[in-house]
């Protein structure tokens, strides 16, 4: 599998060094497609790689949330119709964690609270059409909080994004970036 990572809508400022990629968004950035407010946003910030076939994303995930809907995770994409995004995302008057799948030009928005704060580790799998969601929790277990149907290309683009619909200058953290095997069907619980 290919390393080598470009940015889909590059931010104003970024790097990439022992094991931590940083980001500061851009003005008014966001990935959503139609439903519920109506519109069609297409330019968050997308750090990834192409993947082939089944797959375990996991990142640690830190960000300096302070604006409604500012959100720093990992993504899938097949196309700007066809994807998934989940991490960190100010809503409800809290970061929380939140997934946004969006098929066939249509996204839809799962919300779970997030016991704790600062830093979580996430991690995003596909087994075929079916993709994953994990949260990690502080004795370093996993918990399920999405699964999902989305048919998918045998190639697509995985990695990390982050966006801030209501402003500039969301600051992210992403650590130990790791995409690989699948964890085993029997770990989805």
């Amino acid at each position: 599998m290919s390393t080598v990572m470009s940015w889909l809508n590059e931010p104003p400022r970024w790097s990439d060094e022992d094991g931590v990629i940083r980001a500061r968004t851009g003005p008014k950035t966001d990935f959503w497609r139609r439903t519920f407010y109506g519109y069609v946003t297409d330019n968050g910030h997308f750090y990834h790689r192409p993947v082939t076939g089944d797959f375990t994303a996991e990142v640690v995930v830190s960000a300096g949330h302070a604006a409604l809907f500012d959100q720093a995770g990992l993504m899938l994409r097949a196309d700007e119709r066809n994807w998934l995004k989940t991490g960190l995302e100010v809503t409800s008057g809290a970061v929380q964690l939140s997934t946004v799948l969006t098929r066939d030009d249509h996204s839809d928005l799962s919300v779970v609270p997030l016991p704790g704060g600062g830093e979580r580790p996430l991690r995003l799998t596909r087994f075929g059409s079916a993709v994953c969601v994990h949260r990690g929790a502080a004795d370093g277990s996993w918990q399920l909080v999405r699964l999902g149907h989305l048919a998918l290309p045998e190639t697509i683009d995985v990695g990390v994004m982050c966006c801030s619909p209501e402003r500039e200058g969301l600051e992210v953290a992403f650590r130990d970036l790791r995409i690989g095997e699948p964890i085993p069907r029997e770990g989805l619980e």
